[in-house]
């Protein structure tokens, strides 16, 4: 009340000498907007974790790095095209972070996505390519209540959609916002660019790596096969149970970690977003113990050289 009966020139003096003074009595001070760290139009390639960008960045040429918030961004180009590269982090919430970051540092154009995933479709085996038109986030989830043995009943007002449910599980949409449709609305699937379906559908043959540097090979060619859909959420899944309901409720290819976040938050942002992920392992559908680190390289290396033949394409 005091205060309110100060001279608005008074109260504006004091404003200014508490927030100069603000580091010196401990106080945190208001974050200054970002700048651009580069102005020139670049496609942003993001891989996950290290092994999946290190064929790419060994091919960019003229690399001038960056740092922001701990994060290392290299510019330069590949397949003759202007690019940033940098790496998400693992898990949803590093990925839509670093991704959100990336626009708010750089000039992006589009957003292109390169790594491993987890097979689920059965028709599909490790080391194929695959490029969803479509990223859903599988594990955002209402955990409903045990009402009777075996009964599970999510409370009322909660928007899970009319889907299977594993279990206690179910899963409903997450509500955005984007420059196109500032009123919340709720969202499942996020598409991909459909101009970038098209190149990656026009690619015709890559060439696939079948054997690693240690000579451990596939028992079958790898393929790319673009189209259907992808999930990801932030669960590394092994287990064939889980796999075969997230293919029969959600007729997906793959699951992954990082792709649905990166495709919302280009959503939200207007910019064109496309995945190319290939299976290092089959989420629990196959023998024996996971074979993620037996057919990592493989599958890192195959999903790169589908993205270097998409930016070969690429108008």
């Amino acid at each position: 009340m005091l205060i309110s009966k100060l001279p608005y020139r008074f109260m504006f003096v004091l404003a200014v000498l508490l927030f100069s003074g603000a580091s010196w009595l401990g106080l945190p001070r208001p974050a200054a907007a970002a700048e651009l760290l580069d102005r020139t139009p670049r496609i942003a390639v993001i891989s996950a974790f290290e092994p999946e960008l290190a064929l790419l960045l060994k091919k960019v040429h003229a690399p001038h790095r960056y740092s922001a918030n701990g994060v290392q961004f290299t510019t330069g180009t590949l397949q003759g095209k202007p690019v940033v590269l940098f790496l998400s982090g693992i898990s949803m919430t590093n990925a839509a972070m670093t991704t959100q970051l990336a626009l708010d540092r750089f000039r992006i154009s589009h957003i292109v996505f390169s790594g491993i995933a987890g097979g689920v479709n059965p028709d599909l085996h490790i080391g194929d390519v695959t490029v969803a038109q479509r990223w859903g986030q599988y594990l955002e989830l209402v955990m409903a209540r045990e009402t009777g043995p075996g009964v599970f009943s999510p409370p009322p007002g909660k928007d899970s959609l009319k889907l299977p449910h594993f279990g206690m599980m179910f899963v409903r949409p997450v509500r955005v916002r984007s420059a196109a449709h500032p009123q919340l609305e709720s969202k499942f699937w996020f598409d991909v660019d459909p101009h970038m379906l098209a190149v990656a559908r026009g690619l015709g043959k890559v060439h696939l790596g079948a054997c690693d540097h240690a000579g451990k090979c596939l028992n079958r060619p790898p393929e790319l096969v673009v189209g259907g859909s992808g999930v990801s959420g932030s669960a590394f899944v092994d287990n064939a149970a889980f796999r075969r309901y997230v293919y029969d409720t959600f007729h997906a290819n793959v699951l992954d970690m990082e792709s649905a976040a990166c495709a919302a938050v280009a959503y939200s942002n207007g910019v064109p977003f496309i995945a190319f992920r290939s299976l290092s392992d089959l989420a629990g559908g196959g023998e024996g113990v996971n074979e993620m680190h037996t057919f990592l390289s493989i599958a890192a290396d195959n999903s790169a050289k589908v993205l270097l033949a998409f930016l070969a394409a690429w108008h």
